[in-house]
Protein backbone atom coordinates (compact mmCIF):
# COMPACT_ATOMS: atom_id res chain seq x y z
CA UNK A 1 0.00 0.00 0.00
CA UNK A 2 2.67 1.92 0.96
CA UNK A 3 4.80 1.59 -2.29
CA UNK A 4 1.49 2.38 -4.24
CA UNK A 5 0.91 5.86 -2.76
CA UNK A 6 4.48 6.25 -2.97
CA UNK A 7 4.42 5.70 -6.60
CA UNK A 8 0.73 7.78 -7.12
CA UNK A 9 2.31 10.90 -4.95
CA UNK A 10 5.56 10.33 -7.71
CA UNK A 11 3.44 10.24 -10.73
CA UNK A 12 1.97 13.25 -9.37
CA UNK A 13 5.12 15.17 -8.95
CA UNK A 14 6.30 14.30 -12.31
CA UNK A 15 3.19 15.39 -13.96
CA UNK A 16 3.41 18.44 -12.21
CA UNK A 17 6.78 19.15 -12.85
CA UNK A 18 6.67 18.30 -16.69
CA UNK A 19 3.49 21.06 -16.96
CA UNK A 20 6.06 23.37 -14.89
CA UNK A 21 8.53 22.96 -17.70
CA UNK A 22 6.39 23.18 -20.42
CA UNK A 23 4.16 25.49 -19.42
CA UNK A 24 1.11 23.57 -21.74
CA UNK A 25 -2.10 24.32 -20.17
CA UNK A 26 -4.23 22.58 -22.31
CA UNK A 27 -2.31 19.64 -21.48
CA UNK A 28 -3.29 20.52 -17.71
CA UNK A 29 -6.82 20.95 -18.10
CA UNK A 30 -7.07 17.43 -19.81
CA UNK A 31 -5.38 15.66 -17.28
CA UNK A 32 -7.04 17.71 -14.43
CA UNK A 33 -10.67 17.29 -15.58
CA UNK A 34 -11.09 21.15 -14.79
CA UNK A 35 -10.11 24.79 -15.59
CA UNK A 36 -10.11 27.58 -13.22
CA UNK A 37 -11.17 30.94 -13.86
CA UNK A 38 -9.59 34.08 -12.05
CA UNK A 39 -12.97 36.10 -11.27
CA UNK A 40 -13.55 39.63 -9.64
CA UNK A 41 -15.40 40.28 -7.02
CA UNK A 42 -16.46 43.97 -7.62
CA UNK A 43 -15.21 44.83 -11.01
CA UNK A 44 -17.50 45.82 -13.52
CA UNK A 45 -16.80 43.04 -15.66
CA UNK A 46 -17.12 40.43 -13.34
CA UNK A 47 -18.43 40.92 -9.93
CA UNK A 48 -19.96 38.09 -7.26
CA UNK A 49 -23.70 37.91 -5.69
CA UNK A 50 -22.63 35.95 -2.69
CA UNK A 51 -22.59 32.08 -2.04
CA UNK A 52 -19.77 31.30 -4.58
CA UNK A 53 -22.02 33.06 -7.58
CA UNK A 54 -20.00 34.45 -9.98
CA UNK A 55 -21.31 36.99 -12.63
CA UNK A 56 -20.51 39.36 -15.43
CA UNK A 57 -19.82 40.22 -19.01
CA UNK A 58 -15.88 39.06 -18.76
CA UNK A 59 -16.91 35.78 -16.41
CA UNK A 60 -19.50 34.76 -18.75
CA UNK A 61 -17.54 35.50 -21.82
CA UNK A 62 -14.88 32.95 -19.73
CA UNK A 63 -16.70 30.37 -19.06
CA UNK A 64 -17.86 30.15 -22.74
CA UNK A 65 -13.90 29.92 -23.62
CA UNK A 66 -14.05 27.09 -21.19
CA UNK A 67 -17.00 25.63 -23.11
CA UNK A 68 -14.99 25.78 -26.38
CA UNK A 69 -11.70 23.83 -24.82
CA UNK A 70 -14.09 21.24 -23.62
CA UNK A 71 -15.47 20.61 -27.45
CA UNK A 72 -11.58 21.04 -28.61
CA UNK A 73 -9.92 18.47 -26.04
CA UNK A 74 -13.06 15.81 -26.52
CA UNK A 75 -13.61 15.83 -23.04
CA UNK A 76 -16.89 14.47 -21.63
CA UNK A 77 -16.98 17.13 -18.50
CA UNK A 78 -14.67 19.71 -17.68
CA UNK A 79 -15.09 21.12 -14.12
CA UNK A 80 -15.26 24.58 -13.72
CA UNK A 81 -13.83 26.33 -11.09
CA UNK A 82 -13.48 29.91 -9.94
CA UNK A 83 -10.78 31.53 -8.03
CA UNK A 84 -11.26 34.99 -6.44
CA UNK A 85 -8.73 37.52 -7.25
CA UNK A 86 -7.79 40.90 -6.43
CA UNK A 87 -5.63 43.55 -8.34
CA UNK A 88 -2.71 42.84 -6.11
CA UNK A 89 -2.56 38.58 -6.56
CA UNK A 90 -3.91 38.60 -9.86
CA UNK A 91 -0.80 37.69 -11.27
CA UNK A 92 1.13 35.68 -9.25
CA UNK A 93 -1.79 33.04 -8.91
CA UNK A 94 -1.64 32.89 -12.52
CA UNK A 95 1.75 32.56 -13.24
CA UNK A 96 1.92 29.51 -10.06
CA UNK A 97 -0.89 27.97 -12.14
CA UNK A 98 -3.41 28.46 -9.48
CA UNK A 99 -6.01 30.40 -12.22
CA UNK A 100 -5.04 29.07 -15.80
CA UNK A 101 -7.32 32.34 -17.15
CA UNK A 102 -7.87 35.19 -15.91
CA UNK A 103 -11.19 37.38 -16.56
CA UNK A 104 -11.41 40.04 -14.64
CA UNK A 105 -10.28 43.66 -15.70
CA UNK A 106 -6.99 43.26 -16.48
CA UNK A 107 -5.42 46.66 -18.68
CA UNK A 108 -3.11 45.04 -21.56
CA UNK A 109 -0.17 47.24 -21.13
CA UNK A 110 3.61 46.51 -21.71
CA UNK A 111 5.25 46.26 -18.09
CA UNK A 112 2.99 42.77 -17.44
CA UNK A 113 3.28 41.74 -21.10
CA UNK A 114 6.74 41.02 -19.86
CA UNK A 115 5.26 38.58 -16.85
CA UNK A 116 2.08 37.55 -18.73
CA UNK A 117 0.12 36.65 -21.72
CA UNK A 118 -2.96 38.77 -22.76
CA UNK A 119 -5.82 37.44 -25.23
CA UNK A 120 -7.38 40.03 -27.87
CA UNK A 121 -8.88 42.70 -26.34
CA UNK A 122 -12.60 42.29 -25.28
CA UNK A 123 -13.20 45.73 -24.20
CA UNK A 124 -12.05 49.25 -24.23
CA UNK A 125 -11.82 50.79 -21.32
CA UNK A 126 -12.04 54.68 -20.30
CA UNK A 127 -10.14 55.82 -16.70
CA UNK A 128 -12.30 58.25 -15.09
CA UNK A 129 -13.01 60.10 -12.13
CA UNK A 130 -16.58 59.34 -9.89
CA UNK A 131 -17.71 61.61 -7.50
CA UNK A 132 -20.83 62.76 -5.08
CA UNK A 133 -23.58 64.43 -6.82
CA UNK A 134 -23.67 66.97 -4.44
CA UNK A 135 -20.06 67.96 -4.53
CA UNK A 136 -18.55 70.58 -6.11
CA UNK A 137 -16.07 68.42 -8.03
CA UNK A 138 -17.05 68.59 -12.20
CA UNK A 139 -13.10 68.90 -13.65
CA UNK A 140 -10.03 67.47 -13.07
CA UNK A 141 -8.60 70.88 -11.30
CA UNK A 142 -11.71 70.44 -8.64
CA UNK A 143 -9.62 68.04 -7.15
CA UNK A 144 -6.95 70.47 -5.69
CA UNK A 145 -6.28 69.70 -1.65
CA UNK A 146 -8.78 66.35 -2.12
CA UNK A 147 -8.65 62.63 -0.94
CA UNK A 148 -8.89 60.83 -4.51
CA UNK A 149 -9.46 57.26 -4.08
CA UNK A 150 -8.08 54.00 -6.09
CA UNK A 151 -7.65 50.48 -5.23
CA UNK A 152 -4.28 49.06 -4.37
CA UNK A 153 -2.14 47.64 -7.40
CA UNK A 154 -3.75 49.47 -9.89
CA UNK A 155 -2.46 52.34 -11.91
CA UNK A 156 -5.48 54.69 -11.92
CA UNK A 157 -3.91 57.10 -9.61
CA UNK A 158 -0.81 57.44 -11.59
CA UNK A 159 -2.67 57.77 -14.64
CA UNK A 160 -4.34 60.89 -12.98
CA UNK A 161 -0.91 62.25 -11.99
CA UNK A 162 0.14 62.08 -15.48
CA UNK A 163 -2.84 63.60 -17.13
CA UNK A 164 -1.65 66.64 -18.56
CA UNK A 165 -4.78 68.96 -17.12
CA UNK A 166 -3.57 67.53 -14.15
CA UNK A 167 -0.74 70.04 -13.59
CA UNK A 168 -0.41 71.91 -10.20
CA UNK A 169 -2.99 69.73 -8.80
CA UNK A 170 -2.37 68.35 -5.16
CA UNK A 171 -4.82 65.93 -3.84
CA UNK A 172 -3.89 63.16 -1.50
CA UNK A 173 -4.22 59.32 -2.33
CA UNK A 174 -6.05 56.65 0.08
CA UNK A 175 -5.92 53.41 -1.16
CA UNK A 176 -9.19 50.41 -1.01
CA UNK A 177 -7.78 46.54 -0.56
CA UNK A 178 -10.33 46.07 -3.97
CA UNK A 179 -12.36 48.15 -5.94
CA UNK A 180 -15.76 47.88 -3.72
CA UNK A 181 -13.53 48.61 -0.43
CA UNK A 182 -12.43 52.28 -2.71
CA UNK A 183 -15.42 52.87 -3.62
CA UNK A 184 -16.45 52.51 -0.09
CA UNK A 185 -14.20 54.98 0.60
CA UNK A 186 -15.91 57.53 -1.39
CA UNK A 187 -19.47 56.19 -0.60
CA UNK A 188 -18.31 56.62 3.39
CA UNK A 189 -17.20 60.39 3.06
CA UNK A 190 -13.48 59.15 3.48
CA UNK A 191 -12.39 60.13 -0.46
CA UNK A 192 -14.01 62.90 -2.56
CA UNK A 193 -13.56 61.12 -5.63
CA UNK A 194 -12.97 57.13 -6.87
CA UNK A 195 -10.18 56.82 -9.53
CA UNK A 196 -10.94 54.09 -11.78
CA UNK A 197 -12.36 52.28 -15.03
CA UNK A 198 -15.54 53.69 -15.38
CA UNK A 199 -17.04 50.34 -16.33
CA UNK A 200 -15.85 49.30 -12.13
CA UNK A 201 -17.44 52.74 -10.88
CA UNK A 202 -20.59 52.54 -12.78
CA UNK A 203 -20.83 48.68 -11.38
CA UNK A 204 -20.44 49.86 -7.84
CA UNK A 205 -22.61 52.69 -8.01
CA UNK A 206 -25.36 50.88 -9.24
CA UNK A 207 -25.08 48.00 -6.55
CA UNK A 208 -25.21 51.02 -4.02
CA UNK A 209 -27.93 51.94 -1.64
CA UNK A 210 -28.56 55.67 -3.39
CA UNK A 211 -26.82 54.94 -6.91
CA UNK A 212 -28.30 59.45 -7.60
CA UNK A 213 -25.82 59.97 -4.69
CA UNK A 214 -23.13 59.89 -7.04
CA UNK A 215 -22.14 60.51 -10.82
CA UNK A 216 -19.20 60.11 -13.17
CA UNK A 217 -17.21 62.96 -14.78
CA UNK A 218 -17.13 63.50 -18.18
CA UNK A 219 -13.45 63.80 -18.76
CA UNK A 220 -11.56 60.80 -19.36
CA UNK A 221 -8.34 60.37 -18.11
CA UNK A 222 -6.83 57.31 -20.44
CA UNK A 223 -8.59 54.83 -22.98
CA UNK A 224 -6.99 50.94 -22.14
CA UNK A 225 -7.41 47.91 -23.63
CA UNK A 226 -9.13 45.60 -21.53
CA UNK A 227 -8.27 41.42 -21.77
CA UNK A 228 -8.19 37.84 -20.02
CA UNK A 229 -4.99 36.96 -19.31
CA UNK A 230 -3.13 33.97 -19.48
CA UNK A 231 0.35 32.23 -18.59
CA UNK A 232 3.24 33.24 -20.90
CA UNK A 233 4.90 31.23 -23.88
CA UNK A 234 1.81 28.90 -24.08
CA UNK A 235 0.93 29.80 -27.39
CA UNK A 236 -1.37 26.66 -27.81
CA UNK A 237 -3.52 28.01 -25.09
CA UNK A 238 -3.50 31.22 -26.25
CA UNK A 239 -4.63 30.45 -29.53
CA UNK A 240 -7.46 28.10 -28.41
CA UNK A 241 -8.99 31.34 -25.97
CA UNK A 242 -8.16 33.57 -28.80
CA UNK A 243 -10.26 30.90 -31.70
CA UNK A 244 -13.36 31.64 -28.98
CA UNK A 245 -13.25 34.79 -28.38
CA UNK A 246 -13.10 35.27 -32.23
CA UNK A 247 -15.93 33.21 -33.10
CA UNK A 248 -18.05 34.86 -29.91
CA UNK A 249 -17.10 38.20 -32.39
CA UNK A 250 -17.95 36.64 -35.29
CA UNK A 251 -20.93 34.86 -34.33
CA UNK A 252 -22.38 37.84 -32.91
CA UNK A 253 -22.70 36.44 -29.04
CA UNK A 254 -20.47 38.78 -27.43
CA UNK A 255 -22.46 41.72 -28.54
CA UNK A 256 -25.48 40.09 -26.93
CA UNK A 257 -23.31 39.28 -23.82
CA UNK A 258 -22.48 42.82 -23.79
CA UNK A 259 -26.26 44.07 -24.14
CA UNK A 260 -27.19 41.63 -21.26
CA UNK A 261 -24.42 43.45 -19.10
CA UNK A 262 -24.40 47.04 -19.69
CA UNK A 263 -27.77 47.90 -21.48
CA UNK A 264 -30.39 45.93 -19.60
CA UNK A 265 -31.34 45.49 -15.57
CA UNK A 266 -28.27 43.64 -13.67
CA UNK A 267 -28.43 41.88 -10.30
CA UNK A 268 -28.60 42.61 -7.59
CA UNK A 269 -30.02 45.56 -7.68
CA UNK A 270 -31.38 45.44 -11.57
CA UNK A 271 -29.77 48.77 -12.12
CA UNK A 272 -29.46 49.25 -16.09
CA UNK A 273 -25.76 50.74 -16.56
CA UNK A 274 -26.78 52.25 -19.57
CA UNK A 275 -23.01 52.02 -21.29
CA UNK A 276 -23.77 51.61 -24.82
CA UNK A 277 -20.82 49.86 -26.97
CA UNK A 278 -18.02 52.60 -27.84
CA UNK A 279 -16.20 53.12 -30.89
CA UNK A 280 -13.07 51.92 -29.40
CA UNK A 281 -14.49 48.37 -28.41
CA UNK A 282 -16.46 48.01 -31.57
CA UNK A 283 -12.80 48.58 -33.36
CA UNK A 284 -11.04 46.20 -31.49
CA UNK A 285 -13.58 43.82 -32.18
CA UNK A 286 -13.40 44.74 -36.04
CA UNK A 287 -9.74 43.95 -35.98
CA UNK A 288 -8.97 41.14 -32.88
CA UNK A 289 -5.40 41.91 -31.35
CA UNK A 290 -3.31 41.74 -28.15
CA UNK A 291 -1.95 45.10 -28.24
CA UNK A 292 -1.15 47.42 -25.33
CA UNK A 293 -2.44 50.15 -24.14
CA UNK A 294 1.36 52.01 -25.09
CA UNK A 295 0.23 51.39 -28.81
CA UNK A 296 -3.06 53.08 -27.84
CA UNK A 297 -1.43 56.11 -26.51
CA UNK A 298 0.16 56.65 -29.64
CA UNK A 299 -2.96 57.39 -31.81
Amino acid sequence: MKKSLLAIALTAACASSVWAQTNDTLAKIKGSGSVTLGVRESSGLGFTLGNGKYVGFHTEMGERVAADLQKQLGLTKLELKYQPVTSQNRIPLLQNGTVDLECGSTTNNAARQKDVAFAVTTYVEEVGIAVRTNSNINHIKDLNGKSVATTTGTTSVQTLRKNERAGGIDFKEVYGKDHADSFLLLESGRAEAFVMDKSIMAANIAKSKNPGDFKILDEVLSVEPIACMLRKDDPAFKKAVDDSIKRQIKDGSLAKLYDKWFMQPIPPANVNLKMPLTDSTKAAWASPNDKPMEEYAKK
